[in-house]
């Protein structure tokens, strides 16, 4: 794929490379903006423009590859022709404002209907008449949201959904497990009582508190079940232990077994670690995306006192390290003298400087674009920092990030992305919203 080719202007001077890796000051805890959620966010800066030559980003005849809708089979490809008008900007669309801290938003294989989580144990749908107003299934009852890390926090659909009602999802109970379920989900509702309990795991012994639950959940286009758990706050006891499912990103098939069982081709599944875990050696992987188009998993980790950090791996393999505790970004940690090449290398890091508007606190992963609406920002990854509230993207091409982009500066404390039955990009922040990502021609 070629990437386009962005131009960044901000205030007649071009921006330069955006991922400055040279402060290494700590930031002070960040407290949320609003714990009761509701906070409206605008749309983007009007300084924040892209313009884009609009002769790149495909072919000879001006078209880019992108997949079918989200939910169709991954190797059906469709050709996207680049729009008559070029591209002058991007921004946010505000969809609503109505949600109490969503933490991510799924749209199901087959429905047009995007389904988001709120922290507080409450599913909610977005219709074509707006947000719904009674929820499509409330787990409140079961659900604990201290905190800002607790509470339900991912959401996944069954790719045979349509017709068996299947959907998983990750939240911490009353006792403070991180507990994967399975529920039925019906046309008007998903039902509370159909509860089946994957599994259920307490912060570890050795915890210093009750953090690090990371959350993510996606199918993969090999049918199986990715789940991130993060190293429930005890780094030297979890990370670099593959015999634990903490600290990892786990593989499950959930089609067979009781309540699951191991795919044949997980790392350890004739020793050497526990046989769900599919890669290990992570902090608190709050988010992760897979693209099924180049077959890379992108996973965004959390970081401590310097890095935050995005990797990239390849979905067909498996057993990766990524590092942690022995490694935080590409810099030592617990492992004196360390070698970052020894494990998974970030393609993108950045520092804790608050004053520093081009690094942050907390990362939040996003996801590869492949709607339609933009076919300029094909292969984009998106992603965002939760305390610095800016939003950029990058292009990963044969093992190199080729482009880097910053598109808004104060886009909310972004908890997570999804997107729509065409692949168009949605935000969902800790205040409240849920904005789309739209062009400006």
């Amino acid at each position: 794929m070629v990437a386009a080719m962005l131009v960044v202007l901000a205030i007649g001077s071009v921006w330069a490379v955006f991922f400055n890796t040279s402060a290494d000051i700590e930031a002070a805890p960040v407290e949320p903006a609003n714990t009761e959620g509701g906070a409206e966010t605008s749309a983007a800066p009007a300084d924040d423009q892209v313009a884009v030559d609009e002769a790149a980003g495909g072919g000879a005849d001006g078209s880019t590859p992108s997949t079918a809708a989200a939910g169709s089979d991954p190797e059906v490809t469709t050709t996207v022709t680049l729009p008559a008008d070029p591209l002058q900007s991007v921004e946010l669309q505000l969809i609503t404002d109505g949600l109490q801290q969503p933490t991510i938003l799924v749209t199901p294989p087959g429905e047009t209907r995007m389904f988001v989580a709120e922290r507080l144990g409450r599913i909610r749908v977005i219709d074509e008449g707006g947000l719904t107003e009674t929820p499509w299934l409330n787990l409140t009852d079961r659900v604990l949201a201290n905190g800002i890390e607790q509470g339900l926090l991912g959401l996944a659909f069954h790719p045979g959904y349509s017709t068996n009602g299947r959907m998983f999802v990750y939240y911490t109970n009353r006792d403070g497990r991180r507990t994967l379920s399975e529920f039925w989900g019906g046309a008007e509702a998903g039902d509370p009582n159909s509860e089946k309990v994957m599994f259920s795991l307490p912060q570890p012994p050795d915890s210093s508190d009750m953090r690090h639950y990371a959350g993510m959940v996606q199918f993969g286009p090999d049918g199986l079940l990715y789940v991130s758990l993060g190293d429930g706050a005890d780094a030297r006891g979890q990370g670099q232990n593959p015999d634990s499912l903490y600290a990892s990103i786990l593989r499950l098939d959930v089609d067979a077994g009781d309540p699951y069982a191991i795919p044949p081709d997980n790392p350890f599944v004739n020793g050497g670690g526990a046989p769900e875990v599919w890669a290990f050696g992570l902090r608190n992987p709050w988010r992760f995306a897979i693209d099924p188009v180049d077959e890379l998993l992108y996973v965004a980790d959390v970081g401590q006192g310097d890095r935050e950090e995005v990797s990239v791996v390849s979905i067909n393999e498996s057993g990766h390290n990524f590092g942690w505790a022995n490694v935080e970004g590409t810099r030592c940690f617990f492992e004196s003298g360390c070698n970052p090449d020894d494990y998974v290398v970030p393609i993108v890091e950045y520092g804790h400087n608050l004053e520093d508007p081009d690094e942050g606190c907390s990362i939040t992963g996003g996801v590869v674009y492949r709607g339609q609406a933009i076919p300029e920002l094909h292969g984009h990854y998106f992603f965002a920092d939760w305390c610095n509230k800016w939003v950029k993207s990058v292009v990963y091409e044969n093992g190199a990030v080729v482009e880097e982009m910053r598109w808004f500066d104060d886009a909310g404390q972004v908890n997570g992305m999804g997107t729509d039955a065409a692949g168009e990009l949605y935000i969902v922040t800790f205040e409240g919203t849920v904005s789309k990502l739209a062009p400006v021609r």
